[in-house]
């Protein structure tokens, strides 16, 4: 190759390397920028724990505790058909939620508080040495209760009864004889109200122009005598005797002997068994009670009294509670099936619908931790239960307000007064084993 083909060849690469170098560069597509960090999520404010700020403390449930709860009943000796029959309601109550409440077992402590002073002490002692026991339902008798009110109410407790019916217990006044201390709440009929029908049905239905009354010494019967007497009185009778027999006599004759000096139209003896069998089985030796009527109380107002007084109780009478309607043939039912027959008194209405009332009022003011402790205010659970107005229970209507009872005030009385009747003892029941009796009157 000549020198000027090699210098012709050598400026056209140049140049062609110039025009490559000049072109514009070839557009790259954006670099991908990266993700944008996303800020950190808040985590939520970490939820303080539960501080009780009850005023008289809070029970406190561990995740796995149970709910405890405790009954002081007459469960042993000659009143122990009381007991049964309210610890039969309370397991059908503990049935009816599945043995469970604020989704734990439900745990039940029974203690036999007996028919006195004595046991209902001993039994308040025991149930309020437990700081897990939330409420109790109890007592039975109204002797018991007034020995373990105090001991109840200073432990914090909240304590329903189904058959304590003595005045003095939901009285707040102690120049009236009141013993009511708070926490004490009272499903059943006070003695106000059976007193006063008791009184009317001798005068009213019964026609007895005089009466002579008889009671154990115990507040209920002493109570309940005294309102019957003063209601009767009221309405234009005369009272003609008014005595006392021992808890555990069992000659009867020298009272009756005393009863029958003035040759009453009625005799109303509220006592228990066995003295009150006593008394009707003794009174047909006695001169001048021949045309006597006899009254009980819901006291005898059980399936063994009518056998265990004989021929006598035919055509007597007892004041008691009654109960009717749908729910309390559902409870019958439910009784049926778990114990068979029917239940031994008349008080296990109340004793249901004070457990369920129990129940409820835990549940309203129970608070649970993010931890799953539970606590129970004890003050709390009191209001809660005295809150309860216009509850549609087995018995009836249950309203736990305060209630004007004449010249007194009461605090903690439950009933409204409408589950009571009087009773007719027959053949049927002496002879064959009828039970219940059949009402022949209501208020």
């Amino acid at each position: 190759m000549n020198k000027k083909v090699f210098a012709i060849l050598s400026l056209l690469i140049f140049a062609s390397m110039i025009l490559v170098a000049c072109a514009p560069a070839a557009t790259e597509a954006p670099a991908e920028e990266p993700p944008a960090e996303e800020p950190p999520a808040e985590e939520p404010p970490a939820e303080e724990a539960f501080e009780c700020d009850d005023a008289i403390g809070c029970v406190e449930l561990a995740p796995d505790d149970p709910v405890h709860i405790a009954s002081m009943l007459t469960i042993s000796g000659a009143t122990s058909f009381l007991g049964e029959d309210s610890v039969g309601a309370i397991e059908i109550a503990i049935d009816d939620r599945g043995g469970t409440l604020l989704g734990r077992d439900i745990q039940y402590t029974s203690e036999d508080s007996l028919c006195s002073a004595e046991g209902g002490q001993t039994a308040a002692t025991k149930v309020a040495s437990d700081p897990t026991i939330l409420g109790v339902i109890g007592t039975n008798c109204s002797a018991a209760m007034t020995a373990a009110m105090d001991t109840i109410s200073s432990a914090g407790l909240s304590i329903l009864s189904p058959s304590n019916t003595a005045p003095t217990l939901t009285l707040d006044d102690p120049a009236a004889g009141g013993t009511f201390k708070p926490g004490y709440f009272r499903i059943c009929h006070t003695d106000f109200f059976q007193g006063a029908v008791a009184g009317e049905f001798a005068y009213n239905e019964l026609g007895a122009r005089t009466l002579a009354t008889i009671h154990d010494g115990s507040p209920y019967a002493d109570q309940l005598q005294e309102v019957m007497a003063n209601r009767f009185m009221e309405l234009g009778g005369e009272v003609t005797f008014q005595g006392a027999v021992n808890v555990g006599d069992t000659d009867m004759r020298a009272v009756l002997t005393s009863v029958a000096a003035d040759s009453p139209d009625a005799l109303y003896f509220p006592i228990f068994e066995p003295e009150g069998p006593f008394i009707v089985a003794q009174s047909s030796e006695i001169a001048g009670l021949e045309n006597t009527i006899l009254i009980g109380a819901d006291g005898l107002l059980v399936d063994s009294f009518p056998e265990n007084s004989g021929p006598n109780a035919v055509g007597m009478y007892l004041t008691g509670p009654f109960v009717t309607g749908a729910a309390y043939d559902e409870f019958l039912a439910k009784w049926d099936a778990k114990f068979g027959g029917v239940p031994p008194s008349g008080f296990h209405a109340f004793a249901y619908d004070g457990t369920n009332i129990l129940f409820d009022a835990i549940e309203a003011v129970a608070v649970t931790d993010a931890d799953g402790t539970t606590y129970v205010g004890r003050q709390a659970l009191r209001d809660a239960i005295k809150a309860t107005a216009d509850y549609d229970g087995v018995s009836g209507k249950v309203d736990c307000s305060d209630k004007q009872f004449g010249e007194f005030t009461s605090k903690g009385d439950c009933a409204t007064g409408e589950a009571l009747g009087v009773f007719e003892i027959t053949e049927a029941e002496v002879d064959d084993g009828n039970w219940p009796p059949e009402v022949i009157y209501t208020p």
